[in-house]
C-alpha cells in the first residue's frame, strides 16, 4: 500500500472551529433555531460533512466546530456558505467581522 492524492482527497479529517459574534439585539434563543436550519438546510448537505455542534458564549459570542472528512470539502463549503439560500438568515444575525476560522488536520 503506498499513500495516494486519492486517498488524501477522502482521509484527512479536518476540525473546522468558528468563532463569531452575534449582531447587537440578537438574542441567543433567537439565534438557536437559525442555526440549526443552516446546519439542516446547508452545512450538513454538503459533501465531505460529518458533524457539527454550535455553542453560545459570553457577550454574545458563539462557537461552531464543524468536522470534514477532508481539507478539500470544508473549503468547497465554506466558499459556498454565503451564497447559500440557507444562511441569509444566519449571516443577517452575526456581525461577519468577527468570524474566524482555524482548522487542524487530524
Amino acid at each position: 500500500f503506498f499513500a495516494s492524492p486519492a486517498a488524501d482527497f477522502v482521509t484527512g479529517q479536518v476540525v473546522e472551529v468558528v468563532t463569531l459574534k452575534l449582531r447587537a439585539g440578537v438574542a441567543a434563543a433567537e439565534f438557536a433555531p437559525i442555526d440549526k436550519a443552516v446546519e439542516r438546510e446547508h452545512v450538513a448537505k454538503q459533501p465531505g460533512f460529518v458533524s457539527r455542534e454550535s455553542a453560545h458564549g459570553a457577550d454574545g459570542e458563539r462557537q461552531v466546530i464543524v468536522h470534514w472528512r477532508s481539507a478539500f470539502f470544508a473549503d468547497a463549503s465554506m466558499a459556498s456558505f454565503q451564497k447559500a439560500p440557507a444562511a441569509a438568515q444566519y449571516m443577517l444575525r452575526i456581525e461577519a467581522s468577527t468570524m474566524s476560522m482555524k482548522r487542524d488536520q487530524g
